[in-house]
């Protein structure tokens, strides 16, 4: 059975978050637990591996990325940890992910924000990766 991109963002999300919340955790062991629990699946897809591990590496030059390009009065410290995953998250694809069009990313950030934030930080989301885009 495969498995949608979709589901596995949401996972990958998931695992971000856990990792963010329990610094000391392992990132291979995180993305197993939530591929068993979330995806009923043995082993994390590849695909998630690869956003887990991508935005891990890459945390640095994704968030000035994305402050470059936040509004004058808002800073990265003053956004939810949910929203800033989120946008991590896309910012990844956008910038790493070749075969991800850069409006598939945007898109799925907005589906990740339907499921895990509110529909302010929805359109908060949209103009900061327009803006990337």
């Amino acid at each position: 059975m495969a498995i949608k991109r979709q589901k596995i963002r949401q996972a990958a999300f998931q695992a971000l978050f856990a990792l963010q919340s329990n610094l000391d955790a392992n990132p291979v062991d995180v993305c197993q637990q939530i591929a068993q629990e979330e995806l009923e699946l043995e082993e994390a897809p590849e695909y998630m591996r690869v956003l887990v591990n991508g935005v891990t590496e890459h945390q640095k030059e994704l968030d000035t990325l994305l402050a470059a390009h936040l509004s004058s009065k808002w800073s990265l410290d003053r956004l939810n940890k949910t929203d800033l995953l989120i946008l991590r998250l896309a910012a990844f694809e956008i910038k790493y992910e070749d075969e991800v069009p850069n409006r598939v990313a945007l898109n799925e950030a907005l589906e990740l924000a339907k499921v895990f934030s509110d529909d302010q930080s929805r359109r908060f989301i949209n103009g900061v990766l327009s803006n990337l885009i």
